[in-house]
């Protein structure tokens, strides 16, 4: 071989080489057809989204982390059965995913870890140049809210917040309606966080679910770590799935913004009354004497700078049935999940209820029309292929993320000003503009059309 033949060769191999490293920012790997996955966390939801990127062609799970050897033995079985490599392991506790995030054969990373972890991991991954796909919840610290934002300007690393109930058919119908002026001009929306999740607290591996009053570390799965923060915060804890589709139908960060919100917390007597009067428990149990702070029903209310109103409701530890509370009103009518009805003015009976059924099979959202196949049997009817589909397919595309780095920052930050305001007696808290004034003029881009 000529030198200079040798040379050119060399520097474009090491060129390559160079672009391998940075391959997370810039869609698929030049050297495979496939996305390259890494999976930090592998629990309950870990495993349920490993579960569906099994079934793409287009993925690869090269890497797993998390520091449970039960769960994590469970996902590489998922790994090896669905016909793939035995994925590299990172389980030598709660730092050592920095060590998957430097690994060359990972392009993206999934992380479904307790929600303390998802700051830290995703700042870590967008500065490691590893697309992230973040799984959802309220947000520690206001700053936390802020890193996110600032590395994300810093580094262009693609980051997608990966809030389902966005992608729920009877809602995407909403959306669509919305979007054909069905309703009218926007006033007031309602959504939440309305589930029983006593069973999910308590919890002492009897049954994946239930079965006991230990939480912490007697206890087992989510009760291990998810009920202390009823134990140490009083806020609306977990705000995504109500404000998610309320922030896409009003175009918050893309020509409207959320201004500023009051909160109030009811008394907290759920989860005592479930410690004393559980079988296993009792009033001499220890953990009937844990003071939770979480009230019972948490109500926010939060302005928007276009003039809607929206109210926000968290209501986890009493006995109820499931409901989000969804309710969409506008100048012509309103739509609402609890009682799955509707009302439009000049198309109802006079000051009665309709059933929505006909309006959203008539306004079925393109995307579920043309998907519907696809996200059959997949979890929560269906939202969590749409979820992990539209990441993927933004990501191979190159296209920005449809729920953005703004968006998680705007809904997760509820959780930090509604402790506040519930502190202070309600006192208004005011939102930080994530987007430092580009709401203005940035364009809304979720689900528009059926791309993704």
């Amino acid at each position: 071989m000529k030198r200079r033949t040798f040379i050119a060769q060399t520097a474009t191999m090491a060129a390559l080489g160079s672009v391998t490293q940075v391959m997370g920012t810039a869609g698929l790997s030049l050297f495979s057809s496939k996305v390259k996955c890494g999976f930090i966390g592998v629990g309950a939801r870990g495993l349920g989204t490993l579960s569906l990127a099994l079934l793409r062609k287009d993925v690869l799970v090269t890497a797993i982390c998390d520091i449970d050897p039960i769960t994590t033995e469970k996902a590489v079985k998922m790994v090896t059965d669905a016909g793939q490599a035995k994925p590299i392991l990172f389980t030598a506790g709660n730092q050592d995913y920095k060590k998957l995030l430097d690994h060359i054969d990972v392009d993206v990373v999934f992380i479904c870890t307790p929600w303390e972890w998802h700051t830290p991991m995703s700042v870590d991954a967008m500065l490691a140049g590893k697309a992230v796909a973040c799984e959802v919840a309220g947000a520690m610290s206001v700053d936390e809210c802020w890193q996110m934002v600032r590395t994300y300007g810093k580094t262009l690393t693609p980051f997608m917040i990966m809030e389902n109930v966005c992608y729920r058919r009877d809602v995407m119908a909403v959306l669509n309606m919305v979007r054909k002026d069905v309703f009218g001009e926007m006033i007031h929306l309602e959504g939440g966080y309305q589930h029983d999740l006593r069973e999910v607290k308590f919890n002492d591996g009897v049954n994946y679910y239930g079965g006991g009053v230990e939480f912490g570390e007697k206890g087992y799965s989510e009760s291990k770590w998810r009920t202390s923060h009823s134990v140490h915060r009083n806020g609306e804890l977990y705000p995504t799935h109500g404000i998610g589709p309320i922030g896409s139908i009003l175009n918050n960060n893309r020509g409207n913004r959320f201004e500023y919100l009051t909160s109030m917390a009811s008394k907290a007597r759920g989860l005592h009354k479930f410690v004393t009067e559980h079988p296993k428990g009792g009033a001499n149990h220890p953990n009937a004497k844990v003071n939770f702070r979480l009230g019972d029903v948490v109500t926010t209310n939060i302005m928007t700078a276009n003039g809607e109103s929206i109210t926000l409701t968290h209501d986890t530890n009493l006995p109820r049935p499931y409901s989000l509370g969804f309710r969409v009103q506008g100048t012509k009518g309103l739509w609402m999940d609890v009682n799955k009805s509707i009302y439009i003015e000049g198309k109802s009976p006079s000051h009665k209820w309709e059933a929505a059924d006909v309006y959203l099979k008539e306004n079925d959202h393109p995307l579920w029309k043309k998907y519907e196949a696809d996200a059959s049997g997949a979890g929560h009817g269906g939202m969590d292929w749409f979820v992990l589909n539209a990441f993927l397919e933004a990501y191979k595309n190159n296209d920005p993320m449809p729920l953005d780095v703004y968006d998680h920052a705007s809904w997760a930050v509820i959780t930090c000003l509604s402790e506040q305001s519930i502190a202070l007696g309600g006192e208004p808290q005011i939102f930080p503009d994530f987007t430092d004034g580009k709401w203005m003029n940035r364009k809304p881009i979720f689900a528009l059309g059926d791309k993704y």
